[in-house]
């Protein structure tokens, strides 16, 4: 559930999700289908289980105390706990009438360092092969569905074009690649009928995840086969990113037919033969080809390459969000296939002793697509140099059909003077 980036918004997860304790994470305290996950702008979201799911035996009292939000709540502990371990879940005795349904229910400390408890959410439809179920760590960033919402930005009366927030509060930066797919999405709601052939933007402003972005699109051309626009996103006034897009009509008769070649795709295992990445997105499915994926600087060096399949789950039939959604990927693994090469150096520096951000993406369209089919993203970096990487890519259907082709350029340095950055807002 997207809110307006200043109220908790509650809505049904949607997915089976479990909260696990012990050691190993091995106790199961809670398992429910029912759960509600509150977005509170304030903080992380929170996933509250009915308490009849829940396995209070396997909890112990530990008194009561005021919240500001929840009012009164009485706390549970772990009985088996180190001492000192401190408070596991939180149930609310009388909540305000904005958040009276979490009356009944019961919600467990999840954070990512905390350890005591694990929540997970079973990602996959109800009756679905089980090699399509993964499983998610919570808190996630939220759904596919919420991530379409974002994307499918919105007219203004003065032309512009606008999206809704949503945020992680770790981490309140807007990805590049979601400001070019948003553009995507504006362009070819100006040119029905044509699907966007090429995109660049060049992201020249960090822009905040907690506020809307402001689009605003300038036809240059409005030709009948095609139509070109230049794009500038904008934040209180500030400009974030500047680009263009070319639109075209899809064309078919004997000379084009004839006229056609590809590159092949990469020889890789296929999506099911790869291994699962949480990216904390649910209805998204990743695979990463040989689990070639990580943020450790001390994970083995390898090519600069990264392959990963790409699927999602429940998208609206509406080619200007499929081709908004294929660009809002683009921006995610190029810098980590630049740093697999290199000992010692891993994305889990950045935004603390490494500074990196993608300065510009160019996307090539060759065909229509479809994301709620298996795509292969295959990323390769052919440079890295004076603190900046440079990615030439490939995204392939199952099939092997060649269906766009792009290039990132990106950011890896040190930050002057050995300074260590703040990983919330720095890049």
């Amino acid at each position: 559930m997207v809110t307006d980036g200043s109220r908790p918004g509650l809505s049904p997860l949607g997915y089976r999700a479990r909260a696990l304790a012990g050691a190993r994470g091995d106790r199961i305290v809670a398992d429910s289908v029912g759960a509600l996950r509150l977005d509170d702008p304030s903080g992380a979201a929170t996933l509250w289980f009915p308490l009849a799911d829940a396995r209070t035996d396997a909890l112990a009292a530990a008194g009561e105390e005021d919240d500001e939000h929840l009012g009164t709540v009485t706390l549970w502990s772990l009985p088996d706990a180190a001492p000192g371990a401190g408070v596991v879940a939180r149930t609310p005795t009388a909540p305000p009438t904005a958040l009276a349904a979490l009356a009944g229910r019961i919600t467990f400390d999840a954070g990512i360092d905390t350890g005591a408890v694990v929540v997970e959410v079973e990602d996959g439809a109800p009756g679905a092969d089980p090699r399509d179920v993964t499983v998610k760590r919570f808190p996630t960033w939220g759904d596919a569905a919420d991530l379409v919402a974002v994307m499918d930005v919105m007219p203004n009366d003065d032309g512009s074009w606008s999206s809704v927030a949503r945020a992680m509060p770790d981490r309140p930066v807007v990805e590049g690649s979601q400001m070019l797919g948003q553009a995507i999405v504006a362009a070819s709601r100006l040119r029905p009928g044509c699907r966007v052939v090429s995109a660049h933007m060049a992201f020249v402003r960090p822009a905040d995840a907690r506020a809307p972005l402001r689009f605003v699109l300038d036809e240059v051309s409005a030709g009948r086969t095609f139509g070109a626009f230049t794009a500038r996103v904008e934040q209180q006034g500030r400009t974030c990113a500047t680009g263009t897009l070319l639109l075209g009509v899809p064309a078919a008769d004997a000379v084009t037919d004839a006229v056609a070649h590809a590159d092949p795709a990469p020889a890789v295992v296929g999506p099911y033969d790869s291994v699962p990445h949480d990216m904390g997105v649910t209805g998204r499915d990743l695979r990463v080809v040989d689990a070639a994926y990580t943020a450790d600087p001390a994970a083995p060096v390898g090519p600069p390459e990264l392959d990963a399949w790409v699927r999602y789950r429940d998208v609206p039939d509406d080619p200007a969000l499929h081709a908004g959604l294929l660009a809002q990927f683009t921006g995610h693994l190029s810098i980590a296939a630049a740093l697999r090469p290199h000992a010692g150096v891993g994305e889990a520096q950045s935004h603390h002793t490494l500074s990196t951000a993608i300065n510009a993406i160019a996307l090539s369209v060759h065909t229509d697509v479809r994301v709620d089919q298996w795509l292969l993203y295959h990323h390769r970096s052919t440079s890295a140099a004076g603190g900046m990487t440079h990615s030439e890519c490939r995204v392939h259907h199952e099939a092997g059909v060649l269906v766009a082709s792009f290039t990132v350029d990106a950011m890896v340095r040190a930050f002057a003077g050995g300074a260590v950055g703040d990983t919330r807002t720095s890049l």
